[in-house]
């Protein structure tokens, strides 16, 4: 599955490994840093509780300092002058509160809270704290808190437009008599300090991940755009196109790579040409001499030394033609076209045919991009071959895995299966062929393997499970 997954390309390859990396590095620094914040945030959390807790036991001993019939009177005096550090109330049983979710940190706040009040009033009977929003906060029976007059909480507690979570702690002052009083935290949104995926800290994150994955985009393809020129021009260059030399920008290693393909390919194509000279040297040159030898070997008046001397100069006029022969089929210089089969198998099945031969076809309606006379001389190789063996041949095309097959496929004897590799290295010709093509130069099959390999295809040969061999050619779509 992960082969699968891995892009091909050198461009998504790269993209893939730095955009996981980017990722891996970004949820590792979250990690540290979200660690950082809660044990940061607990640390001024606790700080914060204890504050809260002295301001709210220096509360709890003035009430209780307070003779019961004056401390009603003196909490609705706090109120008209605008209110204190707590929104005070008294009640004659304990409030059921209905508490915020469960969070660490107010866990943790409330501990503090109440292990402080506890160091402060040994002696009080206990504490009843919790944490709860504004618009479930019961401050007596059957009276919510949003139900009081706004002067009474508006200093004291944020009720909009963003509620903050409000600390409530109960205290019994005499037999039932309970004094109820809620704050908020000095960071009234303390919860929310240490959550590391808060929306606006993931927009600003995913921002900043956006923008160095875009630079690292960019910085990708300007690096990877000049080998795919690169690799297109070496593309173009072994199917025999003439592409315009490389530009030599980009980065001091592209640009070394570009110089030295293209003196590479300078080299090749003299190499090439002073081949055909070559060739066309040697057909000037010994042409002649043979034809001479020919003739003076019919001075000879020994006539087994002079059928021993036409033998040996037939030989050599052979091997002269088959070498020409070679570079006069491989070497043939056309500009790709748009080739449609159906069209150049039925001009190679007529003419077949017209010579007395059996061969099957049927149109397949497919196109290929091809030299069309190169391809032309490739497929009728292999169909004089499937005529001269196999007497009778089958022609036919298909398309698949992004490859369009030529098979044509013989009705002979068929080939041994160890003599197949040797089949197109030149002048060998196993012992039926020679019965019945004793003209041929074995030639034919090195000539349309090199032909078809120049337009980036394979022949591929193998023994047809029904008998008689078969010569299969792909060729990209």
């Amino acid at each position: 599955m992960l082969r699968r997954l891995w892009p091909a390309s050198l461009l998504g390859r790269l993209t893939l490994v730095m955009v996981a990396g980017l990722l891996v590095t970004q949820l590792a620094a979250n990690a540290i840093w979200s660690a950082q914040l809660r044990a940061k945030s607990r640390v001024e959390a606790e700080s914060a509780a204890q504050y809260v807790a002295h301001s709210a036991s220096a509360a709890i001993r003035f009430f209780r300092s307070l003779p019961p019939s004056y401390r009603a009177l003196v909490i609705q005096q706090m109120r008209e002058m605008g209110g204190t550090r707590f929104f005070v109330n008294l009640n004659h049983a304990c409030v059921d509160v209905r508490q915020i979710a469960a969070h660490p940190l107010a866990d943790s706040v409330k501990a503090t809270v109440g292990a402080t009040l506890k160091g402060d009033l040994p002696h009080s009977p206990g504490f009843r704290l919790a944490f709860a929003w504004p618009d479930e906060l019961t401050v007596s029976d059957g009276v919510r808190l949003g139900e009081l007059p706004d002067a009474w909480v508006q200093h004291i507690l944020l009720l909009q437009p963003d509620p903050a979570p409000i600390l409530v702690i109960q205290t019994e002052l005499e037999p039932g008599n309970w004094l109820y009083m809620a704050a908020l935290m000095p960071n009234p949104y303390f919860l929310n300090a240490n959550d590391p995926w808060a929306w606006d800290r993931l927009a600003l994150q995913g921002l900043s991940l956006a923008a160095v994955l875009l630079l690292c985009l960019l910085v990708v393809r300007w690096i990877t755009r000049p080998l795919a020129a690169l690799s297109d021009a070496a593309a173009s260059f072994g199917q025999g196109d003439h592409a315009p030399p490389l530009p030599e920008t980009g980065s001091r290693e592209f640009i070394n790579t570009a110089r030295a393909f293209s003196a590479m390919r300078e080299r090749i194509q003299r190499y090439i040409e002073d081949r055909e000279r070559l060739f066309i040297s040697i057909s000037h040159d010994l042409r002649t001499p043979i034809t001479r030898l020919k003739l003076r070997s019919e001075l000879l008046d020994d006539e087994a030394l002079r059928n021993e001397f036409e033998e040996d100069l037939d030989e050599l006029d052979m091997m002269v033609k088959g070498a020409l022969q070679c570079v006069k089929d491989s070497d043939i210089h056309e500009n790709p076209a748009e080739v449609k089969l159906d069209t150049l198998l039925g001009r190679l099945v007529r003419s077949a045919r017209l010579a007395g031969h059996e061969v099957g076809y049927a149109d397949s309606g497919l196109s290929v991009r091809a030299k069309p006379l190169a391809l032309k001389r490739a497929i009728g190789n292999l169909l004089d071959n499937a005529l001269y063996y196999g007497k009778r041949a089958e022609i036919s095309t298909g398309s698949e895995n992004g490859a369009v097959t030529i098979a044509v496929r013989d009705h002979g004897p068929g080939v041994p299966e160890e003599a197949l590799a040797s089949l197109f290295d030149p002048y060998v010709r196993l012992e039926h062929g020679r019965d019945q093509n004793d003209g041929g130069l074995g030639l034919g099959l090195g000539i349309a393997r090199g032909v078809i390999e120049a337009h980036g295809g394979r022949l591929i040969l193998e023994n047809h499970p029904e008998g008689g061999l078969n010569a299969t050619i792909r060729l990209p779509a």
